[in-house]
């Protein structure tokens, strides 16, 4: 067993253009007095970090891990969610998603494909300057559209779309594995990978690439009706990051899981600020504990009633409560004794 390190903060739904909020090291003061020891970086927002010159340039690393642990903090991973999004977009999506693009490639499909592509392939090479093994991102979709087909879905698409994410993802996984560094999908709606069964096709689709990982999110889960317990079970071994985000599900006979296009505080599934939704997190913190996971407990604050500010400053010691400090012994050892193999012969009837 390992103890959980933590608390850190996902800095991506902080980062504004006002103070502390607008720059990486006066957001990281910030967290560093509200009780945090880590940050989990975004990418693409270049207030915090250029990617680049991050894959680019040991000496930018070196200055960007000095502002940080200059405030007492470290860089517990880098993110891609955006970035990972958009190398497979139905073209359903492609107007909207244009959003997450730059200028210069929006409005063109392989254009962007090909630009979100290296920017994953950045991210390793960023990754491994920093010393980190272990990335957050999305898997992108080109089936989320037919996740409850009407008409039913035509034999054989599933099966032709995991092909295709696999194709455009093997050469980023491959990249990722060059420089050592695990890729930690988060299963989450909207994604083809969002649940067990779809990162398992992913999988398969893969070859079963040792760098394809699960960022575990219980929130979603929540939202999908999952069993999010059961879940850690069954995936433990590809667990390789934990964002800690609450929410709750209260269906009426109205509405349900799909949230009748409603606005977030309307939805019966809806993300909550820690403590405030249904997540059992000493289960959580439990299972992981026991499964011997050793990474971060990273904050994500999504919340439609709770301002960031307190959302913050309540997270911070919510996740030191539940770190379980392992134990080193059993808590019989006092009763035992040293092998004896005589002995044992002679209780069996040896």
């Amino acid at each position: 067993m390992n103890t959980i390190k933590g608390p850190a903060i996902f800095l991506a739904q902080f980062m504004d253009d006002t103070e502390p909020f607008n720059n990486l090291k006066s957001i990281c003061k910030w967290a560093a007095d509200l009780g945090y020891k880590g940050v989990q970086i975004p990418t693409w927002d270049a207030r915090a970090i250029d990617l680049q010159k991050a894959a680019e340039s040991q000496t930018y690393v070196d200055e960007i891990k000095g502002i940080v642990e200059d405030t007492g903090m470290q860089i517990t991973e880098l993110s891609t969610h955006l970035q990972g999004q958009l190398v497979a977009v139905n073209p359903a999506y492609s107007a909207m998603f244009d959003g997450f693009a730059p200028d210069s490639v929006k409005g063109d499909d392989k254009a962007r494909t090909a630009w979100a592509v290296n920017q994953l392939k950045m991210a390793a090479k960023a990754s491994r300057n920093f010393g980190i093994d272990v990335h957050a991102t999305f898997s992108g979709a080109l089936l989320w559209h037919t996740v409850y087909p009407w008409p039913q879905r035509p034999a054989g698409l599933v099966e032709m779309g995991f092909k295709e994410l696999a194709a455009r993802w093997l050469p980023i996984l491959n990249e990722f594995d060059t420089h050592g560094v695990d890729v930690c999908y988060e299963l989450h709606p909207g994604e083809d990978l969002h649940d067990g069964i779809t990162f398992e096709r992913f999988l398969e689709a893969t070859g079963n690439h040792k760098r394809a990982n699960i960022l575990y999110d219980p929130s979603h889960y929540v939202l999908q009706q999952l069993d999010y317990l059961q879940n850690i079970d069954i995936y433990h071994e590809f667990i390789k990051m934990f964002h800690v985000k609450d929410a709750e599900f209260n269906p009426t006979g109205r509405a349900g899981v799909y949230g009748s296009f409603s606005d977030w505080v309307d939805r019966p599934g809806r993300f909550r600020s820690l403590g405030d939704g249904q997540v059992d997190f000493a289960g959580i913190f439990s299972k992981l504990s026991q499964y011997g996971y050793d990474g971060w407990a990273v904050l994500e604050w999504e919340c439609c009633i709770k301002s960031a500010q307190q959302g913050a400053e309540e997270g911070a010691p919510f996740i030191k409560k539940h770190i379980i400090n392992v134990t080193e012994k059993a808590f019989d050892d006092f009763a035992g004794g040293k092998p004896d193999e005589e002995l044992n012969k002679k209780i069996l009837g040896l």
